[in-house]
């Protein structure tokens, strides 16, 4: 083994929240990806140069990214979006661009995508090669500050356990290459493709993580250790845990409900050490079930609930959460954009919504597209 590399982890306020939202730039007249964001990102640079805090670049050209600052609400990061989200718009609007949420783009090709210009996406693309060029995808990160670095691993061995819920609620990729995939998330099995990228390691302590980051340098997977891609990570630079479950969200109000959800399932399982009780977990080989079946079945997924291995339709699962937790969502200042998760029951995931579309529309998938920009502008499932 090589030498372990010494990981510390930021201070961060218990319970503190940000988002981050991949958004893809579509040609107004076509549907098409626009490979703008260089054009996008210097009309919204600040007068004194830098990057702006708010909108940033991503791997490809087609995409921004925008998150909110550190918050102490979801309300506040989602207002921090939102007034994102207006920027890039009065900027796109005049360029024929229009913005885009969900995972995937319905019909682009992947390989007409170019990636953005910056050392660390060269070296990327150079490694991974065809999976690498193909990260045609858009997520929803969420981060929560942990205030006690022992709480990090308990708290992402948790998180697998509900990680179907997250998945199968924010599922909006069922189309890829002009086809219907068959799977709610087809980005949850195209990310994992890359090295580092998927399910955690279910680490007891935190010399064990410093040890992986050790070898992994040694060999030259990782230069740092921001190329760890998994889908639950600890984020050591903001001292929060970071939650990358989630495909991109179609609209504002998804984009609150599933961070709400997230928060509120983090602070539990923190509320939980507290008192001294331990965590729920899974074995490794029921959290990677509860993945392949929350991307291919989405919100008819049945998931694996306990290390027993009891079962139970996803659906039925989030119901009975959202009881149990709305208390820590009182308590987190996000009871009404928890409560939006019902919207989502209600009224479907994206990836259902999209197919709707296209079944009405004799497979049309320019329609697709259409209502995934008109769900974005009007902020709200349509």
């Amino acid at each position: 083994m090589a030498a372990p590399v010494t990981v510390p982890f930021g201070r961060s306020e218990r319970s503190s929240v940000g988002i981050e939202w991949e958004v893809a730039l579509v040609d107004a007249d076509s549907g098409d990806l626009r490979q703008a964001a260089e054009a996008i990102l210097a009309a919204v640079r600040p007068a004194g140069g830098g990057e702006h805090p708010l909108i940033t670049q991503e791997l490809l050209l087609n995409t921004v990214e925008i998150r909110s600052g550190k918050c102490r609400t979801i309300a506040e990061a989602t207002a921090d979006l939102q007034r994102a989200l207006d920027e890039v718009e009065s900027v796109a609007t005049p360029l024929r661009i229009q913005l885009m949420g969900g995972a995937t783009h319905p019909f682009a090709n992947w390989a007409q995508q170019k990636v953005t210009d910056k050392q660390r996406y060269a070296t990327l693309i150079d490694r991974t090669q065809w999976w690498g060029r193909q990260m045609l995808i858009y997520g929803v990160h969420v981060h929560v500050g942990i205030e006690d670095r022992a709480k990090v691993l308990p708290l992402s061995r948790a998180m697998l356990t509900v990680f179907g819920h997250i998945q199968s609620l924010s599922a909006s990729s069922p189309f890829w290459g002009g086809r219907d995939t068959g799977y709610a998330s087809n980005r949850a099995l195209l990310f994992q493709q890359l090295p580092t990228a998927g399910l955690p390691f279910a680490f007891e302590e935190w010399s064990q993580l410093e040890q992986y980051v050790g070898d992994m340098m040694h060999t030259g997977v990782i230069d740092q250790f921001d190329e760890v891609r998994w889908d639950v990570r600890p984020s050591p630079r903001f001292g929060t845990l970071e939650m990358r479950i989630a495909d991109g969200a179609s609209n504002l109000l998804e984009v609150a409900a599933i961070s709400a959800l997230t928060h509120c399932f983090v602070e539990h399982f923190s509320a939980m050490l507290d008192r001294g009780e331990t965590l729920p977990t899974l074995p490794p080989w029921f959290a990677q079930e509860n993945k392949w079946r929350s991307a291919r079945y989405g919100m008819d997924a049945i998931v694996i609930t306990n290390a027993a291995g009891d079962e139970e339709l996803v659906t039925d699962s989030v119901g009975r959460w959202l009881v149990e937790l709305a208390p820590v969502a009182e308590r987190l200042g996000c009871a009404a954009e928890l409560d939006q998760v019902r919207v989502i029951l209600r009224r479907g995931a994206s990836y259902q919504r999209q197919r709707a579309v296209a079944r009405r529309h004799a497979g049309e998938l320019d329609a697709v597209v259409r209502s995934l920009v008109a769900e974005l502008k009007a902020g709200r499932p349509l």
